[in-house]
């Protein structure tokens, strides 16, 4: 898979979704803005959680970014590899193939 160019037109697709229901594009964003800003846990730690639940939950568009946002904040290789075990733990062996996936996004968007 190409990440970048997955990640473009997931993002093409979300924005033409937000002009055809323009409040719940509106209200997402303010959610996810409100839970992955700083608080008691960073940035980075907010970013790999929700790249957990994004492998055991196996969302692909999820998984890329919530790499890519893992990365902005200072996430490393080994970072994101941990939190694939982690998941693999909870998610058993769907998470371990998705799991794989955030590890070559990782590669690529790095």
């Amino acid at each position: 898979m190409d990440w970048k160019a997955h990640l473009k037109e997931t993002s093409d697709n979300l924005n033409a979704f937000r002009k055809v229901q323009e409040e719940t594009g509106h209200a997402f964003t303010a959610m996810h803005r409100a839970s992955m800003g700083d608080g008691v846990l960073d940035k980075k730690t907010k970013e790999l959680l929700a790249l957990a639940i994004g492998i055991s939950t196996r969302c692909v568009d999820c998984i890329g970014f919530h790499v890519q946002g893992a990365i902005k904040h200072g996430a490393t290789r080994d970072e994101i590899a941990e939190t694939i075990s982690v998941a693999v733990m909870m998610g058993g062996g769907p998470a371990y193939m998705y799991g794989v996936k955030a590890l070559e996004a990782y590669d690529q968007l790095s």
